[in-house]
């Protein structure tokens, strides 16, 4: 076999530069056979070639090893093959290469922690047999005594982990010795630092201040990385000293433990000594005294930081003050799930568990995201907590042991478990391996081809012969994180199921204590409620509780993720039972995973689409198609009013089709709106358009009606204004309109008159009077006609030669502002074109006189001192409040009057429409402009927001937390970002009402 073959069989990446090493003339004389079968076991050849060379030049007795057979030479060709980091460590250290001279087991035993100890304690000339032990060596020459005999140790580890028989079986005692050395390191350098501090203050005072180090993450669950930060928080016990005394010498303490571990000096720091997680962060004091610790806790302390207590352990100095920390600790981290703020903890939680992660590292992430490490530690921290609080034998600190107890107790499946467990320890594997290898803090994957070869061999047992290809590799990857997300769903929920279906199973089922506490921490806020719905939809033997029992543990999940899953869960059931066993409703539940998931949030963040899905139940069926959601235009929608009115003449029984078909596409809008399918402007125009098509269809009702005493004597006309007339409207929004009509030919106008006086009538009551069945969930839509001339005193319908008399003599200017918005709707087309060309004129002057101007202004602020509510907050009110719709549209308006009628441009209903045409022909800076639609398109977002999820129409900002947090959300804010979302309304509103002050005033 040639040398290259025989390169490529061995797992060489690199042909030319392996043939190159092993011509070197260190392995002279070292048989190439004996040579290859060591290769042959380390996952990087290449590496293990090269250190193997470089250690040889330095020290040549290592020919001796390197050329033995392989039962001898394993740990050496391991250690090298796997970590280029720790071959760099032995170039620099030759003196450690013994650590290779052992005897590997394939079941090794985890090193005691107190030997670990005594171990770098001797290494700075500590005494560990001393309460407080101080080193006999300090500076440079402490700091690599240390660092060099905790890098021997992570060699001696390294050893053991790679010859392990199964590295899944070992994984927890490698993070457990890691952690007992990262505690050894510590308490080594906290003995240098106490001999530092004796230059600084008087020795019996230094020997007077008692200092525990509480580790914290991984290494308080003994659960640590080959290379990570060290989390910890520091308890000073004064002694005889003053406690501020004490707190500055427990300072220089603390401190002078980060700087032996991780300063710059010969032999490069171990890793970063974390302090962040103390009371009060990084502005709090870096030591506190145990009373101190207590005070802070029962005050000030947030729910997070109790959860993150659950791994407190003491690591290093006084062991009784440690002992004493963690007993007044622990009650408060058991009883966290009780507290205020605990579900939104929760869901803290679950956000850091997908939290943001760039693009480019989005596929490579061993630790974040979905089915990763922090997905199987909130799972399983989350379960302890809650059902930790009765069950004492859950409060483990490591994640394997907490599993383990978990199941034992019940609270989750013996499989479920053992596959959550077997993921968690290859996910774990697969970061030791790859940090190992350069001794780099990293949770990504590599994307090099030789990097991912030699990761998947690294993660086989030292029996295995194969070298998977890096497929292989990437595939058992994907598969893990897979089984991690369902098994999060199936974990959480089914016992819960079990619990409510009275399953007779021999999986987990929970006490009904149990199952009502796991629904609390996940937001129900009736958790017995929710079990009785959970038990509704999954009891019995029908296909539809079965198929509700398989598919609930995921549902249950996705309602959790929504503002109120107790309403979601509910409307739930109510559709079940509304369905039944329709066959394409549970095999859309079954099938489509995104329109179950598009349901279950829609019904926990809408009470509006809840509420209307509960009486059209048949309308879930357009979920599994966004065709089936784009919004019928006004034509379509005549076109069906018409159908139907052809086959209903009885006026009720065409108006109860007409209103039906109104709510029908209000929720098609409000379902699309929800999926993201629609902009903000489209909203408002379809509408708008459902609008319309209902007002005329209920003017044609009112024709007919009328028409049965007699023959239509005159045509009328109905005028959108307001936001109607802009297309502008919300979920909330009633219809502004003007009546206009004109008798047909050889009637007299008072006969005429009267006629259009008793339609417009009936239209108002058709679109609102309650019929009988009532039509349930109905968003009535109010006709309000207040914007006639001579407003509520005036006639209700004019004629158009009324209209045209009432504006050449009387018409004031703020009538002309509101005609900027009028657009027909309904009625005669020739009636609508003569209506506008006589407004046109008007509500588009050739000029608007200074006057006017003034009494536009006079108006503005009249309207914002009287017609604000009382007691309202003026930040907060989205209309009249300070930088509002209203500031915005009176704007906009006063623009139009100045300058439509000498630039075209300018003639339109639309808000928006008309800024932007004024910001292209420079009477407002672009900036501008853009700063006041913005405010005018959040105003308008959150007023339908408020719809969306009270059901009820609200013109203010909430101030509630819940609904300020599901109003954010329905303006594309992520989860638990109510806060971000509700500063940034008031900034852009602060803003855009300096703007208005500045064009509207001229201030």
């Amino acid at each position: 076999m040639s040398l290259a073959r025989r390169l490529i069989s061995a797992g060489f990446s690199d042909l030319e530069k392996g043939e190159r090493f092993l011509a070197a003339p260190e392995l002279e004389g070292i048989d190439q056979d004996v040579l290859f079968a060591g290769l042959q076991l380390a996952a990087s050849p290449d590496a293990a070639l090269q250190s193997l060379v470089r250690l040889i030049e330095k020290h040549p007795d290592l020919r001796k090893l390197a050329a033995a057979d392989t039962d001898t030479s394993e740990p050496l060709y391991r250690v090298l093959g796997a970590s280029e980091a720790l071959g760099e460590f032995l170039i620099r250290h030759p003196e450690h290469l013994e650590a290779f001279d052992v005897k590997v087991s394939p079941e090794p035993i985890q090193a005691p922690a107190d030997e670990l100890r005594t171990g770098l304690l001797k290494s700075v000339q500590a005494d560990p047999r001393a309460s407080r032990p101080v080193a006999g060596i300090t500076g440079p020459e402490a700091y690599e005594a240390l660092r060099t005999a905790y890098r021997r140790g992570v060699v001696d580890l390294a050893v053991k982990d790679l010859c392990a028989a199964d590295p899944l079986d070992f994984m927890p005692a490698v993070g457990a010795e890691l952690a007992d050395l990262a505690g050894a390191a510590i308490e080594a350098a906290l003995a240098v630092s106490r001999a530092e501090a004796g230059a600084q203050f008087n020795p019996e005072e230094v020997a007077d201040v008692g200092l525990a180090v509480i580790g914290m993450g991984k290494c308080g669950a003994r659960e640590l990385n080959y290379i990570s930060d060290v989390d910890v928080i520091y308890v000073v016990e004064a002694g005889e000293l003053e406690d501020a005394r004490a707190s500055s010498v427990g300072t220089a303490l603390a401190s002078g433990i980060s700087r032996a571990i991780s300063s710059p000096a010969r032999e490069p720091g171990l890793w970063e000594v974390d302090a962040n997680l103390r009371p009060e962060g990084k502005s709090g004091p870096l030591v506190r005294t145990l009373d101190s610790h207590r005070s802070y806790y029962a005050r000030w302390a947030e729910s997070w930081e109790f959860q993150a207590l659950l791994k407190a352990r003491t690591i290093a100095g006084d062991a009784d003050l440690g002992s004493r920390y963690e007993e007044a600790v622990s009650p408060l981290v058991w009883s966290s799930a009780g507290r205020d703020g605990f579900v939104e903890s929760v869901q803290a939680m679950r956000r850091r568990v997908t939290e943001h992660i760039p693009a480019a590292e989005e596929q490579r992430q061993i630790k974040l995201g979905r089915g990763g490490l922090r997905d199987v530690e909130f799972t399983v921290q989350l379960l302890q907590l809650v059902h930790g609080k009765s069950d004492e034998s859950l409060r483990c600190r490591d994640t394997t042991s907490a599993i383990a107890a978990l199941s034992a107790g019940g609270y989750i499946g013996r499989a479920d478990a053992s596959a959550f467990d077997r993921a968690y320890r290859y996910l774990r594997l697969l970061e030791h391996r790859i940090q190992l290898f350069q001794l780099r803090r990293t949770h990504l994957m590599p994307v090099k081809e030789p990097a991912l070869r030699a990761l998947a061999k690294a993660v086989l047992g030292p029996f295995s012969t194969d070298r998977p290809h890096p497929d292989a590799l990437m595939a058992a990857w994907q598969k893990t994180k897979r089984s991690v997300r369902e098994l999060h769903d199936r974990i959480f929920y089914r016992p819960l199921l079990n619990t409510a279906a009275k399953l007779s199973s021999e999986d987990a089922r929970l006490t009904p204590e149990a199952a009502q506490g796991r629904l609390a921490a996940l937001g129900y806020r009736d958790p017995q409620g929710a079990l009785r719905h959970i038990e509704a939809l999954t009891a019995g033997v029908s296909r539809r509780a079965a198929l509700q029992r398989q598919l609930l543990p995921i549902l249950l999940g996705w309602l959790a993720e929504g503002v109120d899953p107790d309403a979601g869960l509910l409307a739930f059931r109510r559709i079940s039972e509304a369905l039944g066993t329709t066959h394409w409703y549970l095999g859309m539940l079954r099938d489509s995973a995104a329109a179950a998931e598009r349901l279950c949030h829609m019904l926990s963040n809408s009470r509006l689409i809840a509420d209307l899905l509960e009486v059209s139940p048949e309308s879930v069926a357009w979920l599994g198609s966004d065709k089936d959601l784009t919004p019928l235009s006004f034509e379509a929608q005549w076109q069906e009013i018409v159908s139907k009115m052809s086959r209903h003449a009885e006026p009720e029984s065409a108006m109860r089709l007409i209103r039906l078909i109104r709510r029908r596409e209000i929720l098609r809008i409000a379902i699309a709106d929800s999926a993201g399918l629609l902009a903000q402007d489209q909203v408002g125009e379809a509408l708008a358009d459902t609008d319309r098509a209902a007002i005329l269809g209920a003017l044609r009702v009112a024709e007919n009606i009328v028409s049965a005493a007699g023959p239509l004597k005159t045509a009328v006309l109905v005028v959108a204004m307001g936001r109607q007339g802009g297309k502008e409207i919300g979920y909330g929004s009633d219809a502004d309109v003007l009546y206009v009509h004109r008798a047909l030919p050889g009637y007299a106008d008072g006969e005429a008159q009267e006629q259009a006086a008793k339609i417009v009538g009936h239209v108002s009551s058709l679109l609102t009077q309650p019929l009988r069945p009532a039509i349930m969930a109905e968003r009535v839509l109010s006709v309000d006609a207040d914007l006639r001339p001579e407003g509520k005193s005036g006639a209700m319908v004019r004629s158009l030669e009324s209209y045209a008399e009432y504006y050449r003599r009387w018409s004031l200017v703020w009538e002309a502002q509101a005609l900027l918005r009028a657009r027909p709707i309904a009625g005669d087309d020739r009636l609508a074109d003569d209506f506008l060309r006589l407004i046109n004129p008007i509500r588009y002057p050739e000029s608007l006189a200074e006057a006017d101007i003034r009494e536009i202004r006079r108006i503005k602020a009249r309207v914002e001192s009287e017609r604000l509510p009382r007691g309202a907050d003026p930040a907060r009110h989205l209309k009249l409040g300070r930088g509002g719709l209203s500031d915005v549209e009176w704007l906009v308006q006063l623009l139009q009057l100045q300058h439509a009628g000498q630039h075209p441009e300018l003639r339109t209903t639309s808000t928006l429409g008309a800024l932007e045409a004024a910001a292209g022909l420079g009477f407002i800076e672009a900036a501008d402009a853009g700063l006041l639609a913005e405010a005018w398109r959040l105003a308008s977002r959150i007023r339908s927001a408020n719809v969306i999820w009270t059901g009820r129409a609200s013109d203010l900002l909430p101030s509630s937390r819940r609904d300020l947090e599901a109003v954010a959300r329905w303006c594309g804010y992520e989860e638990g970002m109510a806060t971000a979302f509700e500063e940034n309304y008031l900034r852009v509103s602060r803003r855009a009402r300096a703007v208005f002050e500045k064009v509207f005033y001229g201030h």
